[in-house]
């Protein structure tokens, strides 16, 4: 069977239930999963997650996970190393004895590693403990070795009872600290973070009331810190008091701060005999370091190479079970049920076949009244394009899809808006870059706002493509005209400067418009009445098609009341009014009033006078306008009861009918028709049915749903016409910003005296730059970004409210493809 394009409409839809054996189970979901067509029902809807039949295996599964994450936190930390990563990786099926066995090596790889890595940390600890204790080694010897002078020693607080200011009257007649073990004092040296020492000083000031003696000199080099784990300035300290229960409170409160105590003597020959002692412990723990390190770093480069194949493998065997757990246990087997393609049954078919059992899995098709899931098949080109209507709403299924119309008319819309050849050209280039690499570019790890732009490379591409088109016909480049023809008018020869003269018309301008235009006075008053009536014009347009969608949506239902109720009379009301204004915009354009010597009618107050004054007409157009607009007002107002009560009082009559034919309501009558039409659809062929229960039939509902639309209808019919305005507009706004960044910026270069000297161009190239860089960072960026966004509004509001419903849910079949990216939530 040919697979069918679902471009225009999205593809049919089967609902399919499978009996599958338990044995090969793990098997066919995994052979559907590759296949990746078959989107699983979740039948155990009302089952907690706890519950379910395999969650054993998701859990031992999830325990993969964890330990594969371990060891890519480790991997983290060596900064040397780098996972490799392929966004197109694909993992062959494995069997489930070669997944246990990977769990198995993964476990021992975890063990093996957490040993290497806690012993590597152990040993770094005490490595920077003795590097940290020679510190204080070295620079504890200020303490022993000198007097103590002024500048370093902390001043004491006046207090009465402190009983050691005998002691330091002595210290400041300069008795050395090494004598103060005459006092029967006892002493506590350590480290403690710089910024904390001042904290230090006075808690123990406080706590020990003034019966101590405090001094401490700075580290010259960072410390790293064992609670924080980064390098900080310590400073070394002293602290002298009485007894061992002081002592006892001077440790817990430096322990309290984060500081470190060390054993330190006195004694000049037991400091160098500690000091030669840890200078040997410091070599040894180095040695041991490395080779804990080396041996470490080889695991990790190991597992580095292999480490996303593994995540892939166990995520490819998580989502398997995920998806069993969807299914509900039969007598002998699993039972799942879903939607697939109805083009792709048969490779659904084929795909089972080749699972190999002792027994293989059944698939029948299932006659439902179930909604299918909403299915449009893209390639490259016309993805980004269907992503912009997805992204305001999922199709109903079967519907008109929005998308193929959108891959012309939303650049077109863009390129009236952004219209400059030179504009165009840049967005062009930056597009066709893009699409030239996209090859190298989709292996790339990219940034959100990148990808975005990557991901829509061919929307920019006919953004830039059109908005050249729209430029030539505007004669815009860079604010600027081009004389690629003979002008269509002619001024008079013989004027003086500062005259004001009048062209004459002698000729049409072949293409676009005439660069004669450009510097006119007349010039704004002219293209803007011109872009102001085409914007009208693309509007009416832009809508008339999109509601004739409406009208294929009700034909491929069968929906014969909603022809007649709703596309009928808002085609006739649209029509008669702003169809009517549309052909009046054309018709204007047509006359040559000057010939007719006859003033050019208003358009705006036509409209205005056409429902305040009917049958009433100042400036006439054509003949027979007055009937005709006073006919067109009847016309409109006979549409508005119509939409407003046909479809809710037909729907009321065949109500009434099928009740009186013994159904409960309309919806059963449609339900039972549906089940014959299925029963008779089925053949020779083995059909089950599977259909939900129909709705009640509720008149007040459709009524009040009929009243909503119709006013909504009538009002957007106005608002929505006056909506497109938006393309004059920000169509003027960009020619007016263009014109006035060149009279600012590189237009001043070519005023000067001396265009040959170093100066002027300095000055031009400086200019220039100026221009350029500005041109692309507003002219492009900021003003193609908001005229993207009007574009966008302008078919999920204008366009896409005539005929789109948007009440369908996205296809999202179990695949197994690309596994390679970022894990799936489960």
């Amino acid at each position: 069977m040919t697979t069918e394009e679902a471009i225009f409409r999205s593809a049919d839809m089967s609902f399919i239930q499978f009996y599958i054996p338990s044995e090969i189970a793990r098997d066919v979901v995994t052979t559907l999963g590759e296949l990746g067509n078959v989107q699983f029902n979740d039948l155990n809807a009302d089952v907690s997650a706890f519950q379910r039949t395999f969650v054993q295996e998701i859990r031992q599964l999830d325990n993969v996970e964890r330990q594969l994450r371990y060891l890519q936190s480790i991997i983290a930390k060596e900064h040397n190393l780098l996972i490799s990563h392929d966004p197109l990786l694909t993992v062959a099926q494995s069997s489930r004895s070669n997944i246990e066995t990977l769990a198995g090596d993964i476990d021992l790889l975890e063990k093996r590693v957490l040993q290497l890595d806690s012993s590597y940390d152990e040993l770094k600890s005490r490595q920077h403990r003795l590097l940290e204790n020679r510190h204080v080694l070295n620079e504890s010897r200020v303490f022993f070795d000198n007097n103590i002078e002024e500048n370093v020693r902390i001043s004491l607080d006046q207090v009465d009872d402190a009983p050691l200011l005998l002691e330091q009257e002595s210290l400041e007649a300069g008795i050395q600290l090494s004598h103060l073990n005459d006092l029967a004092m006892n002493y506590v040296v350590g480290s403690i973070p710089r910024a904390k020492i001042d904290i230090l000083n006075k808690i123990l000031w406080r706590t020990l009331r003034g019966n101590l003696y405090f001094n401490h000199t700075p580290i010259q080099e960072p410390i790293l810190d064992f609670h924080s784990g980064a390098e900080i300035d310590k400073d070394v300290f002293i602290v002298f008091t009485h007894g061992e229960l002081l002592l006892q409170r001077v440790k817990k409160i430096i322990d309290s701060l984060d500081g470190s105590v060390y054993d330190v003597s006195s004694d000049h020959e037991i400091y160098e005999q500690s000091l030669a002692q840890i200078n040997a412990q410091v070599t040894d723990i180095e040695q041991v370091l490395n080779s804990t390190h080396q041996t470490l770093h080889t695991e990790l480069y190991v597992i580095a190479d292999q480490l996303q194949i593994w995540q892939a493998i166990i995520r490819r065997e998580k989502m398997v079970y995920a998806t069993l757990n969807k299914s509900k246990e039969g007598a002998r087997g699993l039972v799942a049920e879903g939607w697939v393609p109805t083009s792709e049954i048969d490779d659904v078919k084929n795909a089972l076949r080749d699972v190999e059992g002792a027994q293989s899995a059944v698939l029948t098709v299932m006659a439902t009244n179930k909604t299918p899931p909403t299915y449009h098949r893209t390639n490259k080109f016309t993805q980004a394009f269907q992503s912009i209507v997805d992204a305001y709403g999922i199709a109903t299924y079967q519907e008109v899809n929005p998308g193929l119309a959108t891959v012309v008319t939303f650049p077109f819309m863009f390129a009236i808006m952004f219209g400059d050849l030179g504009h165009g050209f840049i967005v062009f280039l930056v597009a066709l870059t893009l699409v030239l690499n996209e090859k190298k570019l989709a292996l790339q790890k990219k940034d959100e706002i990148f990808d975005m732009a990557y991901s829509g490379r061919y929307i920019i591409l006919l953004m830039g493509i059109f908005s050249m088109y729209t430029g030539a016909l505007y004669n815009d480049i860079f604010s600027k005209s081009m004389t690629l023809f003979k002008s269509g008018w002619k001024y008079p020869d013989d004027f003086k400067k500062h005259d004001t003269i009048e062209g004459h018309k002698v000729g049409v301008y072949p293409f676009g418009l005439d660069w004669a235009w450009h510097g006119a006075e007349n010039n704004l008053l002219f293209t803007n009445s011109y872009k102001m009536k085409l914007s009208i014009l693309m509007g009416f347009l832009h809508m008339t098609y999109s509601f004739f969608f409406s009208l294929v949506n009700y034909r491929h239902r069968h929906s014969k009341v909603d022809i007649i109720g709703n596309f009928i009379p808002g085609l006739v009301f649209m029509q008669s009014i702003f169809g009517y204004l549309s052909f009046c915009i054309v018709l204007k354009w047509c006359r040559d009033w000057i010939a007719l010597d006859r003033p050019a009618p208003g358009l705006l107050n036509m409209l205005i006078n056409m429902f305040l004054a009917p049958g009433v007409v100042d400036d006439r157009l054509f003949k027979f306008q007055a009937p005709l607009q006073v006919f067109l007002i009847l016309i409109a107002a006979v549409c508005v009861p119509t939409l407003l009560l046909f479809k809710p009082l037909t729907l009321r009559r065949k109500n009434n009918s099928a009740m009186e034919a013994g159904y409960h309501n309309l919806h059963d009558q449609e339900h039972n028709d549906t089940l014959v039409e299925a029963e008779e659809n089925a053949g020779d062929e083995f059909l089950i049915a599977h259909f939900e229960e129909p709705e009640e039939f509720n008149f007040g509902d459709i009524m009040i749903h009929q009243v909503i639309h119709t006013i909504e209808f009538c009002l957007n019919c106005v608002s929505h016409t006056a909506s497109y305005l938006r393309l004059w507009a920000l169509s003027l706004a960009h020619a007016q910003l263009s014109s006035v960044l060149w009279s600012m910026t590189i237009a001043n270069a070519f005023s000067v005296e001396n265009p040959g000297s170093p100066i002027a161009v300095a000055k031009v190239v400086i200019l220039f730059g100026m221009w350029f860089v500005l041109t692309v960072c507003i002219l492009v960026l900021m003003e193609g970004t908001s005229a993207m966004l009007h574009s966008l509004r302008l078919h999920w509001v204008e366009a896409m409210s005539k005929f789109f419903e948007g009440e369908g849910y996205a296809y999202e079949p179990f695949s197994l493809k690309n596994i390679g990216e970022e894990p799936t939530e489960i």
